[in-house]
């Protein structure tokens, strides 16, 4: 007796815990949704699982019950007094007093787990039965593309259940019948009551119509498969698996017939003769005959039988990844680039970005990074307007690293330490004397030294932000630091949940598992607990049926405030004969930004390409989370960017689908490819530049395209960011003919430069390190300029700076120490631009004299610095040579 109360007690706490935990979860999670305000994306999520939830809980529960209950009832007079089975031998009535307990606790946990299920499949339910058409039809079947992305999922869900249903419940009634005596075994084999062979006849014939069902959609499914040289549904699968799948979905259920009519009579001929019989069409029809048809057929005539379904393919690939709106353009390149088309486009040779995100996020960090417990995690890319110029700028937030705190302690992490403070902020190019990047904002508390302000500078949501923090206590949070002492402030936002009474900080003490939160006198009634801080977790969180960019960025608006901007994408793996991703999707959109502000945490959610047809099934579904693009305000609108992920996604897919000719993509006679130096292809990058037939410049982003196991340029693709333009994609196509210098071409030729590889080498041999930024592509005029940063840093933990930039232009390559002077060098003339240092010049008017006199002073200090091996001082007084020699040449 006292161990079955143990046990009994065992099992009711197994299930309260569980119990407690979730309704913990739930109220935290009510309490998270109600502060942000989308308290009624909470109760739309959760209705639906509850509803789906219970419907498969009390379907599977009801049906099995009724089954084992049936069985129950079911009385066999002639079993025998034990259950043997082998050498088990057991008392039959003293068995079936425990089968009906163990009956019902069996559908009990099943109909738990298929609750569970069921509540997971929310999202397919909200889908399904919000569904909309799309207006467009698969080329096989005839379906509008709406019943693939909504409703198959929901139907295949549907037969997953009923095919579990059916086969528990089977398993289940079988063993009922057993212990009961209506099936016992025997040295001649099994012995089924007549009684049983019915009610399992019934069984049968109902699980056969579930593999029907399962046949009927698997002929949707071929639309999915691959064939190699193309996705889609082939010739082999239209004119052979098709077919046999429409005629196995409609002759299962007969053959279903016809196996419950033979268990149900007892003949076993009668029954096994239909299932064989489908068995054997589903081989020869599936299996031997499309092989066949492959090899003898298909492969000998492959592009002329497969040709509309490569169309197929190339049409809802291209729909899928939203290729269509890329626009071809022809780009006539030529190299007649002159000094007055430099000067006609100052704005595009200002913004060339000079200053890489890897030796940038380092600099930044060991200039302004202030104390070791900040951290700049992240360099964003973005354009603003900057003393009336329009300036492409780089911008890292200043957040706080819980991990580098000097003490650790509960109240250090969660009361006093509660958030990052300001940005550093500054311009792509410009260079100060030194080699450092010049800035607009920086320090603590932030200078600005432009037109950009930051006035509300704390980071109390962001990338690195920890679990959880309360602020409003008694205790001071800590501002930043100065030479006197530490300033102090107190949060005044609006973000958080308030710990107004002993039920939230009894709540909140076990969600994060500290009794600190309860027992803490310095937290008051009007002290507020800050959670989901870091911002990719914290969209999500609302949002998870969206997929979130990797890469979000910081913008300051005009009120000085801080906000994040996160791009947001719907997907779907069931768009039919378009092509997978690893992982399966076959559809994605940017369709949504996300914004978070740094210091409250209020979120918006933004709709960026109304055209989708799976945001507008989420917009029905969810009417109060998406507003419209127009209701972002203007100074954030104004910073939307076209997300690089995205574009290199798009990239990848457009390297071979921009050929819309089936027989020229089967040949792959215009395949392109992202270049790469290195084993890294590039990445898109983002600039300023007026675009071919456009009159003023625009922030865009840009990547290049080389032929297939090429190295000359095919092509470069760009999408535009500003105002209306924005989500414009061109693909500018160079002429086929001749040969457009590509990036690895380019980098060869900088290896191969003999005085660019000697300064390489001395900078090395005096053990520094020498690092090559980014080499860039940028089109001016109707030409092409390869700019190239070159940073030098003392060792790998050393301060990286920008020494040179090397500038290649049809055949020529040179290397100055910024970019004016290089183009200088290149196309003569006088270039002011703002990226540049003070540079080594000699007065044009200086007599020849003094030249003379100036070389032979510069040659024996190269000499007296060769002679002590300072080998990065020999390097730079034999540039300065050169620079003398050519005025004197002139």
């Amino acid at each position: 007796m006292l161990k079955n109360k143990f046990i009994l007690i065992l099992i009711i706490v197994s299930l309260i815990f569980p119990l407690l935990s979730y309704l913990l979860n739930f109220y935290s999670d009510w309490l998270f949704f109600v502060e942000t305000g989308f308290s009624s994306v909470f109760t739309t999520t959760v209705y639906s699982q509850t509803i789906a939830g219970v419907f498969f809980a009390v379907l599977l529960f009801g049906f099995a019950l009724i089954n084992l209950r049936l069985a129950g009832r079911a009385a066999f007079p002639y079993a025998g007094m034990f259950i043997e089975a082998g050498s088990i031998r057991l008392p039959r009535g003293e068995a079936q007093r425990f089968v009906r307990p163990l009956g019902l606790l069996a559908c009990v946990a099943l109909a738990l787990f298929a609750g569970q299920w069921g509540a997971m499949r929310w999202e397919e339910l909200l889908l399904f039965t919000n569904r909309v058409t799309v207006g467009t039809v698969d080329p096989v079947i005839g379906k509008d593309l709406g019943f693939y992305l909504f409703s198959l999922p929901f139907l295949e869900m549907l037969k997953a259940f009923a095919s579990f249903l059916l086969l528990s419940t089977t398993v289940m009634t079988a063993v009922v019948y057993y212990v009961r005596g209506g099936i016992t075994l025997t040295e001649r084999g099994a012995a089924v009551d007549e009684k049983v062979r019915r009610h399992l006849a019934v069984l049968a014939g109902l699980f056969a119509c579930v593999i029907a069902a399962g046949f009927y959609l698997d002929g949707f499914r071929l639309l999915y498969s691959n064939n190699n040289a193309f996705y889609g549904a082939g010739y082999v699968d239209v004119n052979s698996r098709l077919l046999t799948y429409r005629a196995l979905a409609f002759l299962t259920p007969v053959a279903g017939v016809l196996l419950a009519a033979g268990i149900w009579k007892g003949s076993w001929r009668l029954a096994l003769l239909p299932p064989v019989i489908v068995v054997a069409l589903y081989l020869i029809g599936i299996r031997v005959y499309p092989g066949v048809l492959q090899k003898f057929k298909v492969a000998p005539n492959e592009l002329a039988l497969e040709m509309p379904y490569i169309e197929n393919n190339l049409k809802f690939t291209r729909f899928g990844y939203d290729l269509d709106k890329i626009e071809t353009v022809p780009f006539d390149v030529d190299t007649r680039l002159s000094a007055v088309d430099i000067a006609n486009n100052d704005a595009t040779i200002k913004n060339i970005r000079l200053w890489d995100h890897a030796p940038l996020l380092k600099t930044y960090s060991q200039l302004q990074q202030i104390r070791t417990y900040y951290k700049f995690f992240d360099v964003d890319n973005d354009r603003y307007k900057v003393n009336g110029q329009y300036s492409q700028v780089m911008l890292s937030p200043r957040e706080l690293s819980y991990a580098d705190l000097p003490s650790k302690n509960w109240i250090n992490e969660r009361l006093i330490f509660t958030h990052g403070n300001g940005i550093t902020f500054g311009p792509v190019s410009r260079i100060s004397k030194e080699g450092l990047p010049e800035f607009f904002v920086k320090d603590i508390p932030a200078v600005s030294l432009a037109d950009i302000k930051v006035t509300r500078p704390e980071i109390y949501f962001g990338e690195l932000s920890n679990d959880y923090v309360v602020v409003g206590t008694k205790v001071p949070e800590f501002s930043y630091p100065t030479a006197t002492g530490n300033i102090n402030t107190t949060y005044a936002g609006k973000g958080g949940v308030p710990i107004d009474s002993l039920l939230k900080k009894a709540l909140f003490a076990a969600k994060f598992k500290t009794e600190k939160i309860l027992l803490s006198s310095d937290i008051t009634a009007k002290s507020r607990i800050i959670y989901n801080r870091n911002i990719n977790e914290r969209v999500r969180a609302i949002a998870p049926f969206l997929r979130f960019d990797g890469d979000p960025y910081m913008v300051v608006d005009e009120k000085g405030r801080l906000k994040w901007i996160v791009d947001a994408y719907t997907y779907s793996n069931r768009l039919p004969c378009s092509k997978p991703l690893t992982g399966g999707i076959n559809y994605m959109r940017n369709s949504v930004k996300a914004v978070v502000d740094a210091y409250d945490g209020s979120v918006g959610f933004y709709i960026s390409d109304p055209n989708d047809v799976l945001v507008k099934v989420y917009a029905r579904i969810f009417p109060d989370l998406f507003k419209p693009l127009s209701a972002m305000p203007e100074d954030l609108r104004r910073h939307v960017r076209y997300p690089h992920q995205f574009l290199q996604l798009q990239a990848a897919m457009f390297a071979a689908y921009h050929m819309t000719d089936p027989k020229v993509f089967y040949n792959k006679e215009n395949l392109w490819q992202v270049p790469a130096l290195g084993e890294k292809p590039m990445e898109p990058y983002y600039t300023i530049m007026k675009l071919p037939g456009e009159k003023v410049e625009e922030y865009i982003l840009l990547l290049p395209f080389t032929p297939s196991k090429r190295d000359n340029l095919a092509a470069w693709l760009t999408a535009r960011c500003d105002g209306e333009n924005y989500g414009k994609i061109r693909a500018y196509t160079f002429p086929r003919d001749r040969l457009i210098y590509g990036p690895k071409q380019i980098d060869a030729r900088i290896n191969q430069d003999s005085f660019i590889s000697q300064q390489l080498t001395l900078w090395n041999q005096r053990g520094s390190e020498v690092i090559r930024g980014s080499l860039l592509v940028i089109p001016i005029e109707k030409s092409l300029l390869y700019v190239q940063p070159l940073f030098l840093a003392a060792d790998k933990a050393g301060l990286p700076e920008l020494k040179r930039v090397i500038v290649a232009f049809g055949d020529q390559v040179v290397m100055e120490e910024n970019l004016e002077l290089a183009l200088q060098r290149l196309f003569g003339g006088k270039k002011t631009v703002a990226a540049a240092t003070v540079a080594v010049e000699t007065d044009s008017k200086t007599p020849p004299a003094s030249l003379a006199r100036e070389a032979m002073s510069i040659y024996e200090k190269a000499m007296t610095l060769q002679r002590q091996g300072n080998w990065a001082g020999y390097g730079e007084e034999l540039r300065k040579l050169e620079q003398v020699l050519k005025q004197l040449s002139r």
